[in-house]
């Protein structure tokens, strides 16, 4: 994520509970992915954990993206 935009999170976030939220688990989730990467080999349930973590940190950088999104156009 652009510094600029990182910068908006943390602002818009004071006001914003759900973008506060949001950030908090895509911080989680990139730390904890982060974690399964510094493996040398991830067994299956691993692999499909890290997957998972992965599908919920995308849409959780979705939603991030429409509120900030929205707070630019203001």
């Amino acid at each position: 994520m652009d510094p600029k935009d990182e910068a908006l999170v943390a602002e818009v976030a004071k006001e914003n509970e759900e973008l506060k939220k949001l950030w908090e688990e895509h911080m989680e989730y990139k730390e904890k992915i982060g974690e399964l990467d510094r493996r040398a080999y991830l067994t299956p349930v691993q692999t499909v954990e890290r997957r998972r973590l992965q599908k919920y940190k995308l849409a959780g950088k979705d939603r991030i993206e429409e509120i900030l999104s929205h707070h630019r156009q203001v």
